[in-house]
C-alpha cells in the first residue's frame, strides 16, 4: 500500500495473481470432482455410519411386536384390546391389535352361530 518502489509493487501483484490462479484451479478441481463423481445406488449406498443404528432399532420393534402379538394371544376381551388400541402409537402396533379384534369378533359370531343352531336343532 505505501510502497514507492516500481519493482516490488510488480513483485506484489504478480505474488497476489499467482495466488488467485492457484485458488481457482483448486476450485476447479473440487467442482471437476463432484461433478464426475459416480451414481450411487440407493441400495448399496445407505449411510454406513447409522446402518448397525437402524438395522439394531429394526430389530428391537421386530421384538416388541412379536412380544406384543403373544400378549394379544392372552386377551379374550374386545374391550382389552380396544383400550389397548387406543393407547397404542405406532402403526405396527396398531395392526396387530386391530387384526387381534378382527380374530376375536369373528370367534364370537362363529360361537353365537353354532350356538343358535345347537338351540334350533333341540
Amino acid at each position: 500500500e505505501a510502497t514507492l518502489d516500481l519493482a516490488e509493487r510488480r513483485r506484489i501483484r504478480s505474488a497476489i495473481r499467482e495466488l488467485q490462479r492457484q485458488e481457482l484451479e483448486r476450485d476447479e478441481e473440487t467442482l471437476a470432482s463432484k461433478r464426475f463423481r459416480p451414481e450411487r445406488s440407493s441400495c448399496r449406498q445407505d449411510d454406513k455410519e447409522n446402518w448397525p443404528q437402524s438395522q439394531r432399532l429394526e430389530e428391537e420393534q421386530q421384538a416388541a411386536l412379536t412380544a406384543l402379538s403373544e400378549q394379544l394371544k392372552a386377551i379374550t376381551s374386545v374391550e382389552e384390546l380396544t383400550k389397548l388400541l387406543r393407547a397404542a402409537g405406532e402403526y405396527e402396533e396398531r395392526k396387530l391389535i386391530r387384526a387381534a379384534i378382527r380374530k376375536l369378533r369373528a370367534e364370537e359370531i362363529e360361537a353365537a352361530t353354532l350356538a343358535g343352531n345347537v338351540q334350533s336343532n333341540q
